[in-house]
């Protein structure tokens, strides 16, 4: 895919969270120039809070639920993306991160993820209990939409890395088979 496109290229986003639409529109910019995105509630298809490969299925159903919502609809985007935050068990400690789903228009998909950071087993209580880490870091902080702004990532680093970084990071990863397609799509 050349990065010297002139015309503007659509993505959706499975979100309207304009954190994960302004982390998309840096992500796909970065290789495709002008992008326009375009944020859309979609179902996941998994608990408020994903556990382990649950996140990966929210992420993967948000991007083909768009992936159909502009076949239906005549949309004409060329990506569908799906964030879905999750939390997963590694070496008996509990992590935050991001996974990311991208569908192209041609249906060919590639995964990326966030890095991954350890959760406080005060916080991971109330997830395990069924809460969501955006309004358990509310909670956790006293401020409010949290997940619409620096994320427990934010305030877990002091605000050297916020919740869109951390999430460009792992759209980068996801793109890397699109940006080289030869490597990793058979045509």
């Amino acid at each position: 895919m050349d990065p010297s496109r002139t015309e503007t290229m659509k993505i959706l986003v499975g979100s309207q969270n304009p954190v994960k639409i302004e982390a998309t529109e840096d992500a796909f910019s970065t290789y495709f120039g002008r992008v326009e995105v375009v944020g859309m509630e979609v179902d996941p298809g998994v608990p408020r809070q994903p556990i382990d490969d649950e996140t990966f299925h929210g992420a993967r159903n948000r991007a083909f639920e768009l992936k159909r919502i502009n076949d239906e609809k005549g949309l004409n985007a060329k990506f569908f993306v799906g964030i879905e935050g999750g939390i997963t068990r590694l070496f008996s400690r509990w992590f935050a991160f991001g996974e990311m789903c991208i569908v192209d228009d041609r249906e060919r998909v590639s995964y990326g993820k966030t890095p991954f950071f350890e959760l406080p087993e005060k916080i991971v209580e109330k997830l395990l209990s069924g809460a969501e880490l955006g309004e358990v870091m509310d909670r956790f902080t006293g401020m409010q939409n949290t997940k619409r702004k620096q994320g427990a990532v934010g305030y877990f680093t002091k605000g050297v890395m916020n919740r869109k970084q951390f999430y460009v990071n792992g759209l980068l990863m996801a793109l890397i088979p699109f940006i080289n397609g030869d490597i990793y799509f058979e045509e």
